[in-house]
């Protein structure tokens, strides 16, 4: 007999029954619905031991990887404990050791972390200030030896997080850093596989950690990036992807400028348009998409149309009116 324990309370799993018959039998509310492993309602996550392999299918393959489950269709192979996923585990500290301006209100903020932690860039992490305010931020870098968590800040009008980024935080300052969270990152495989990386303004942080990841696991197909702004204003890191696309022949950028001027070195209109108008299929593609939410999901369906399946589509959708990105 197995057992599963979740928050720190551990019950037995009768013969036959699967993890979400054993916990709602137990009275622990998981949200559910179809219990035929369709409509993903029951996601949960295995913080230990890996959950059976029948029990992820039809997740996306990021967060198989994660150990992420179906718990109607799961039938534990061994003692698992298991956690919702918006369930947070325990803060980490960090220390500011860098903040530089990138636009005048996009910034670079890097910290160092001394105690273990895992992730994958392009993930997001909850980020918290003295007072408990706390904001999302996705990382834009690869895990390293020096420890550190790169994360690209935009300023906004009435943000109370990145308005006191911008004006108090110091180098040397401490912030609580939650788990990594999400599900829009690079897994190897799939080796030659094309990319297709779509982002406006700040939105390139996590493409930048993505491709940087890629690029050091020998991702040999082509990697097109499609870096969207209203002027130039918005864009960053335009010489460092310059650099990037000569040292790596799979790699290309493409700035794109959606505003009336726009100069002759930058494409113009806006990037999805672009970037979906450059192939007549994207059959076989890996889409990876970044920024504000209207864009994601209209993008998400024309790439759809386009032929590129679900299951390769990955996005980190910057709703501003609850998190600051």
């Amino acid at each position: 007999m197995r057992s599963i324990t979740i928050g720190g309370s551990t019950f037995s799993c009768q013969p036959g029954e699967s993890v979400l018959e054993t916990l709602l039998r137990e009275n622990i509310q998981v949200p559910n619905g179809c219990r035929q492993g369709l409509c993903q309602a029951c996601q949960m996550r295995s913080l230990d031991n890996s959950p059976p392999v029948s029990a992820q299918v039809g997740l996306k393959d990021t967060l198989q990887k994660q150990n992420y489950f179906l718990a109607c269709i799961c039938h534990p192979e061994q003692n698992m404990t298991v956690a919702l996923p918006n369930h947070q585990g325990a803060s980490i500290n960090a220390v500011v050791i860098k903040k530089q301006l990138l636009t005048p209100d996009i910034v670079q903020l890097v910290l160092q972390y001394q105690t273990p932690f895992t992730f994958f860039a392009g993930q997001f992490v909850n980020l918290k200030r003295p007072d408990g305010l706390t904001r999302s931020y996705s990382i834009a870098n690869i895990p390293t030896h020096e420890n550190i968590l790169e994360f690209h800040i935009r300023r906004l009008p009435n943000g109370q997080f990145s308005n006191w980024i911008y004006d108090e935080l110091e180098v040397g300052a401490q912030l609580a850093i939650s788990e990594a969270q999400g599900s829009c990152h690079y897994l190897p495989g799939r080796q030659e596989q094309p990319l297709m990386l779509i982002g406006t303004g700040s939105g390139l942080a996590p493409l930048y950690g993505i491709i940087a990841d890629a690029l050091a696991q020998d991702h040999s197909g082509p990697i097109h990036l499609f870096h969207g702004s209203r002027d130039l204003n918005g864009l960053y890191f335009i010489d460092e992807m310059r650099e990037l696309a000569e040292k790596f022949g799979n790699f290309y950028y493409t700035p794109c400028l959606s505003g009336e001027d726009v100069e002759s070195e930058h494409i113009r209109g806006r990037a999805h348009d672009v970037a979906l108008s450059s192939t007549e299929t994207l059959n076989g593609w890996r889409v990876f998409l970044c920024g504000h939410p209207e864009m994601i999901n209209q993008t998400k369906k024309m790439a759809f149309m386009k032929g590129a399946s679900m299951s390769d589509i990955y996005t980190d959708a910057f709703h501003i009116a609850q998190v600051e990105k």
